[in-house]
């Protein structure tokens, strides 16, 4: 997973793309992109809301970025930095689920 796929070279610097890489840049992008489905939410409804599926983005995103750290680079600051939203990401949902849940058996 560590063997380059590609190579970019632009204005004196060299961006070496490895798999490991790719599932680093997915993770940031699904991280990053969790705040826009946030914002869209919000907008439609005119409050702020935290949908679902931002629980879900910061969850898959945590994951892919720790997975980067953890085999791809063997870095214990982005293990650390990522470890924590995770958790957090993790408990919002289970709570979204279960009070989801108690309002459809009270009904």
């Amino acid at each position: 997973m560590n063997n380059t796929i590609l190579i970019f070279e632009l204005l004196g610097m060299t961006l070496v793309v490895t798999p490991w890489k790719i599932i680093g840049y997915i993770g940031v992008i699904l991280f990053a992109g969790r705040w826009f489905v946030q914002l869209w939410a919000s907008r439609r409804s005119r409050k702020v809301v935290m949908p679902r599926l931002f629980w879900y983005m910061s969850i898959v995103g945590s994951l892919m970025l720790l997975s980067y750290f953890i085999f791809g680079k063997n870095d214990s600051v982005g293990i650390l930095s990522n470890s924590f939203p995770f958790l957090i990401a993790s408990y919002n949902l289970y709570l979204d689920v279960t009070h989801k849940n108690r309002l459809n058996d009270s009904a």
